[in-house]
């Protein structure tokens, strides 16, 4: 396994840093194990800074124009699936993902080392951008870091670095403009590449239902509307698929959480913790949540006792209707605090009891309302059912990260109160949605019921800890949040 090359300067060995967090994170979504993921990422970063060097010192193809030449990591990331695709015909395979073999083997990997006009338009596009630009769009576009720390890392000035990002939006949509109309193309294809032009230029610019259909069917098309609509969020997925290939939108998720882990974003106030260190504000609240928990069940116990006293049988507010009553089963809504109880007479057991109760609905048998939301909680979507605690075993937060016609892309990212050996997440959608490409999970859909495995790599999380995974799916007519989220089979709050 080679060893990792020797930074020349100051400035290329933080460079290099940079280019190895992102050369493994990608070379550990194509790999099978850890030990795989770095030898792969050795072997392509020596051979990416090798291709790299020899370009910068060589010679230029023309008086005024450079080798048409990849930015640094995407260069790096090209140079992990070339490195995966020897692997595959040197007989190490095994050590690949069974996904990632069979597309290296299929005419979707042929496209990235065929005829250049067969090439998917954004890698294409990206070459043709100056080497400046070119870095600017995919560290603001791809690795999601923000425009000042792109700038200085640049050069740039950082007030006028949002102008000049869309320049260079602009510049590579014509750069892809001109690129589509030079790709071999069939004669439907080429009577909707003016319209799809004509359409992409204004964001408040309706899509024809004729073109639509024809985006959901043709993927080079599809690649284009991506590469000409810069506004319209598309534009990040657009650039790693085409540049990357197998596996792009993956790579795409996995870097946007890790600038969110890097810069403190995840969540407010947690910049600068430890990964895995709980917040103070979350371990009061927790502390809290289990301090009036304990509090619900001793007042509970108690009143249990004092009801099944020889005195005080007369009292209605006792039991249910029907004698089905269960007090040690039905789970006690949390209380502000913990009273002191006073001794066991006849009155305080019918104050005692009357407090633990919450009130029906009318019209409602009081022995029905067995779903009643305690209160305390902060979602109608923790469902309690009898012997279970009334705080949820886990939280889930959607996020629509973006929608075009007839597709989205989402993610889902869960936090279990325990710790995980496996996972398996199950959901509904209410619209006929359907999931097409997941990734950091394996998906099956049956009817509205979408339920995602985790991948070998992600299987373990600790108590307190986020698994998380993404994908892109399908819709007609309207696109409403997915609901009846469960972890295992047991259900989970929304996050607010």
């Amino acid at each position: 396994m080679p060893d990792l090359p020797t930074p020349q300067d100051a400035t290329e060995a933080a460079l290099f840093s940079e280019c190895w967090d992102a050369v493994l994170a990608y070379a550990d979504l194509c790999t099978s194990g850890s030990s795989a993921a770095a030898q792969l990422g050795r072997e392509a970063f020596a051979h990416g800074i090798r291709e790299a060097r020899a370009a910068d010192t060589g010679p230029a193809r023309g008086t005024g124009r450079r080798p048409a030449l990849l930015p640094r990591i995407p260069l790096l990331l090209t140079s992990v699936r070339t490195t995966a695709a020897a692997w595959e015909e040197q007989g190490q395979g095994h050590k690949l993902d069974p996904d990632l073999r069979l597309w290296l083997n299929s005419d979707k990997a042929a496209r990235y080392t065929g005829p250049p006009l067969r090439r998917p338009l954004a890698l294409r596009g990206l070459r043709d951008l100056q080497q400046p630009d070119a870095e600017l769009l995919w560290f603001a576009e791809v690795e999601a870091l923000p425009l000042p720390m792109v700038a200085r890392r640049l050069g740039l000035d950082p007030a006028g670095a949002a102008g000049e990002l869309q320049q260079v939006r602009t510049l590579f949509r014509d750069r892809c403009h001109r690129n589509h109309l030079d790709t071999p193309m069939d004669a439907q294809c080429r009577s909707y590449a003016r319209l799809l032009d004509a359409v992409t230029r204004s964001s408040a610019a309706e899509t024809p239902g004729d073109l639509s259909r024809h985006l959901a069917t043709c993927v080079q098309c599809a690649e284009a509307a991506a590469c000409l609509r810069p506004h319209g969020g598309a534009l990040p997925g657009a650039l790693a698929g085409g540049v990357i290939g197998w596996g792009g939108l993956a790579y795409l998720e996995r870097r946007r959480r890790a600038a969110e882990v890097r810069l403190g974003a995840g969540r407010p106030g947690s910049a600068g913790k430890a990964a895995g260190e709980p917040e103070e504000g979350e371990q009061k609240a927790r502390v809290a949540r289990n301090g009036l928990l304990v509090a619900a069940v001793l007042v509970s116990v108690l009143a249990l006792g004092v009801s099944l006293m020889p005195f005080g049988g007369g009292d209605d507010d006792l039991g249910a209707p029907g004698g089905d009553r269960q007090p040690v089963a039905d789970p006690a809504p949390p209380l502000p605090s913990a009273p002191s109880l006073p001794p066991a007479t006849s009155k305080p057991a019918e104050r005692t009891t009357q407090s633990t109760k919450q009130p029906e609905k009318p019209g409602k048998p009081e022995g029905r309302n067995r779903h009643t939301e305690p209160q305390g909680t902060s979602s109608p979507t923790d469902r309690t059912e009898p012997g279970e605690s009334a705080e949820p075993v886990c939280r889930v937060e959607y996020d629509l990260v973006n929608q075009w016609p007839d597709g989205f892309q989402a993610t889902v990212t869960v936090t279990s109160t325990e710790s995980l050996d496996s996972w398996r997440v199950a959901w509904s959608f209410r619209d006929g949605q359907r999931v097409g490409q997941m990734w950091d999970a394996s998906v099956a859909q049956h009817g509205s019921r979408v339920t995602a495995t985790a991948a070998d790599y992600n299987k373990s999380v600790p108590a307190g800890g986020d698994l998380a995974f993404g994908f892109l799916a399908s819709w007609r007519g309207k696109n409403s949040p997915p609901y009846d989220f469960e972890l295992n089979g047991h259900a989970c709050a929304k996050s607010s």
